[in-house]
């Protein structure tokens, strides 16, 4: 039995993990034009992003499979090392290629520690706490989205963009002195063989995927023979994955999980509810700046109002699992989410900053209990043993929805309005002298602005403000999917009684 004085430190250093490598991407998102000013390679930009996200989706599954066979601290205190180290050679980094890779190399960190986090504190909490803590955890998410971006902004401008990396090391240090010394492992594991083809396959796949995504539409056309052949290479490596999967003793995703209607079901909402969460993340900042004429505000404060709407139902949302279905608790709040969504779609140029903030806050209540409840949802009715795998594939597949719908949405919104634009101005670009109709985001900036007369002005405006909405509308078929998946949940609850006895057993 895990002592209360350090079980606390121990769920510190979880959430300490989590809000590390949740926060690692928002936190470099608001200092990346500092870092290509300093180090060039615009060209290649991208990569600082993708890198990382690429490394960590890969590693989510795989150390999840591996922390049910070998133990989970070994895994988790290798994540947090790994990070550390990454987040180290980052601020060393002297150029955009050095920088990705050193940012790949902290991905594969956070791949243990996001998935293998949750999984020890199902491991070392009391079922009738569980809930609660669960909804803690999820809300570690919403808070990393606010403060990544407000901290990022703060130490570019007031000490140096390497800091945004070095602030790790003293938090990483903290963190694997708690797990590392006071937790101590009580269920037992058994060795088995690795599936190294598997593991070899997913990454491959997720490698040409991102690239094709990344590429497409930017470096080659979507039809040239390099994204066709990436698209093509992902689709041989799938069903190669599956192919050895089915077959593979010790499988890194055991698709005979995926027979649990209840698992099945959270991974679906976990994916689309992700693909239209991040959309309006994404777009909301842009219609604000570029549409209502606010100035260039940090993202974190213009999505504040979300953020905390999703920190309320991810609290809230745990508290509730002694007392209600999972299902009863997902339907509501991903009905909020489509209910907020869809309210995004009636936005205009004339609309106020007070009806955005009222839509946020609906988004963000719709969104918040998928953090918690369906983190509970998808273990289940497993075995400690399966418990890592069950967990890290369901944080594979939110991460796949939030990247795939970056960069689907984000298609649909610039092809919208490039075509507006060309539509209002002719394909020759008859636009003011220093306003570029190739590169249309830079409109954004004061500076390009001032440049264009009034007139003109409005017409971009609404042609921004078009194109949002309607990538707004295309969201709402990912969260109106989320929410058909919670119907389609079985009708099991979360049981204290029976998860105290395994807790007292493997205790």
């Amino acid at each position: 039995m895990v002592k209360n004085n350090k079980m606390g430190i121990i769920l510190a250093g979880l959430l300490l993990s989590i809000l590390m490598a949740s926060m690692d991407n928002t936190i470099v998102a608001t200092a990346i034009g500092t870092i290509v000013g300093d180090l060039g390679g615009f060209d290649k930009l991208m990569w600082v992003t993708s890198a990382y996200l690429v490394a960590e989706m890969a590693g989510m599954p795989i150390f999840g499979k591996l922390s049910d066979m070998y133990g989970r601290k070994r895994f988790f205190v290798f994540g947090i090392l790994v990070f550390m180290i990454g987040s180290a050679l980052c601020g060393t980094a002297e150029s955009i290629v050095q920088l990705s890779i050193y940012r790949a190399i902290q991905g594969i960190g956070g791949g243990a520690l996001m998935p293998i986090a949750f999984t020890i504190m199902f491991d070392v909490v009391p079922a009738d706490k569980r809930g609660k803590m669960g909804g803690l955890f999820g809300a570690v998410f919403g808070l990393s989205s606010i403060f990544g971006p407000l901290l990022g902004a703060y130490i570019t401008d007031y000490i140096h963009w390497s800091w945004i990396f070095y602030i790790n090391l003293p938090l990483g240090v903290i963190a694997f002195v708690m797990i590392a010394f006071f937790y101590k492992e009580s269920v037992q594991h058994s060795k088995q063989k690795i599936d190294y083809l598997g593991a070899f396959a997913l990454v491959a796949s997720i490698v040409c995927l991102m690239f094709a995504l990344e590429l497409g539409g930017k470096q080659y056309a979507w039809d040239s023979s390099t994204i066709i052949g990436l698209f093509a290479a992902f689709a041989v490596l799938v069903i190669a994955f599956i192919f050895i999967e089915r077959r593979a003793e010790e499988p890194i995703i055991t698709f005979g999980m995926f027979k649990n209607r209840l698992y099945a079901t959270s991974n679906l909402m976990a994916m689309f509810a992700g693909a239209a969460f991040i959309t309006a993340s994404i777009y909301i900042p842009i219609f604000i700046q570029g549409v209502l004429g606010g100035s260039a505000t940090n993202s974190g404060l213009v999505l504040l109002p979300m953020m905390l709407g999703s920190v309320v139902t991810a609290a809230g949302g745990g508290s509730m699992l002694a007392k209600f279905k999972y299902r009863s608790i997902m339907i509501p709040t991903l009905a909020l989410l489509v209910i907020g969504i869809a309210l995004l779609t009636t936005l205009t140029t004339g609309s106020s900053r007070f009806i955005v903030t009222i839509f946020m806050i609906m988004v963000g209540l719709g969104i918040g209990a998928s953090f918690s409840v369906l983190s509970n949802a998808a273990i289940h009715g497993f075995t400690a043993r399966q418990r890592g795998s069950a967990s890290s594939t369901l944080n594979f597949m939110r991460s796949l929805g939030m990247t795939l719908g970056i960069t689907v949405f984000g298609i649909i919104q610039s092809h919208v309005f490039t075509s507006k634009l060309a539509s209002m101005f002719g394909s020759g670009g008859q636009m003011p002298v220093g306003v570029d109709l190739g590169d249309p985001r830079k409109i954004l900036t004061p500076e390009t602005r001032g440049l264009i007369p009034a007139q003109v002005l409005d017409k971009i405006t609404e042609a921004l403000s078009s194109s949002i909405v309607q990538t707004f509308a295309w969201a709402i078929i990912p969260s109106v999917i989320a929410l058909i998946a919670a119907f389609a949940m079985s009708k099991e609850k979360f049981d204290p009684a029976s998860e105290m006895e395994e807790y007292a057993a493997s205790h």
